[in-house]
């Protein structure tokens, strides 16, 4: 019983040092990216790696700051285009999921396989038709053609289907249709406060991706007005005499911020969800 005890404290010992030395692995270079944001350009250069802050914070800010852009602007445009594509990805990804769960229809499964087909070609070979499509309808600068196409997402589809074929019991939605509920109220009231762990998860990545898309907002944004976050920190690099390293930490740790918000806002939605899943009847 002794022997039992001893190697049940040694084996979590070894877990709790484990997941310690992967946490601290995975806080580490976002550790290291603040911090530079405080230090100078030639301190960098000399010493790349550093736990103490620095005095050049400040300094760091006017750099960044004193370019042709607006980083507070970026931070507004970014957000503008990742909220509303997070809302549209999640909404209606989630609403073409429930017609294939909730509906027994003759095309269905035709139309899953479709949007399989669709989920395996690579988004970078419709660019240059997407963006002639998007110039023709006098598109450019806008946001328009960043947001709208987040409408038909394959892979949050893929999930959501996934998550509701596992979840979602179609007693449910007869019981609301015996009660006269009708069927967008049925999905709005009823299946997506169901489908919460599935959209805080998806809503992550789909922000995220978003949030970090530089191709499209190159390609149609030429008004610097209207320049998102990974643009203005990537003009940082466009001074070919010297690269002020501490304004281009700063930026980054600038456009990660609301990563994180977003993330830990909602995570315990994620956790809720893995708890919901490992509990059997």
């Amino acid at each position: 019983m002794t022997n039992q005890r001893s190697g049940s404290f040694i084996f979590k010992i070894v877990v709790y040092s484990i997941c310690i030395t992967l946490g601290i692995m995975s806080i580490f270079p976002f550790l290291v990216m603040f911090i530079n944001a405080t230090r100078s350009t030639p301190e960098i250069q000399q010493e790349s790696i550093s736990l103490i802050p620095s005095k050049f914070l400040l300094e760091n800010f006017k750099i960044f700051t004193g370019k042709t852009f607006n980083p507070l602007i970026g931070l507004l445009n970014s957000m503008i285009i990742s909220v509303c594509a997070t809302l549209c990805a999640i909404y209606f990804s989630s609403l073409t999921a429930y017609g294939l769960v909730a509906y027994n229809w003759r095309l269905r499964q035709p139309f899953f396989t479709f949007i399989l087909i669709i989920l395996m070609i690579p988004a970078q070979v419709v660019n240059i038709g997407f963006y002639q499509f998007m110039f023709r309808l006098g598109l450019t600068n806008n946001f328009l053609p960043l947001i709208l196409p987040a409408i038909a997402s394959p892979a949050v589809v893929f999930f959501m289907r996934q998550y509701l074929m596992s979840t979602l019991s179609l007693d449910i939605v007869d019981s609301a249709r015996i009660d006269g509920s009708k069927e967008f109220n049925t999905f709005n009231f009823i299946i997506l406060p169901i489908m919460k762990p599935a959209i805080a998860t998806q809503a992550i990545f789909v922000f995220v991706g978003s949030w970090n898309n530089y191709f499209l907002p190159l390609i149609f944004l030429t008004d610097s007005r209207l320049y998102t976050m990974p643009i203005m920190v990537s003009q940082l690099r466009g001074d070919i005499y010297r690269t002020e390293f501490g304004a281009i930490y700063l930026g980054l740790a600038l456009s990660i911020l609301p990563i994180f918000v977003i993330y830990f806002a909602l995570s315990k939605y994620i956790i809720a969800g893995v708890q919901l899943g490992g509990v059997k009847e």
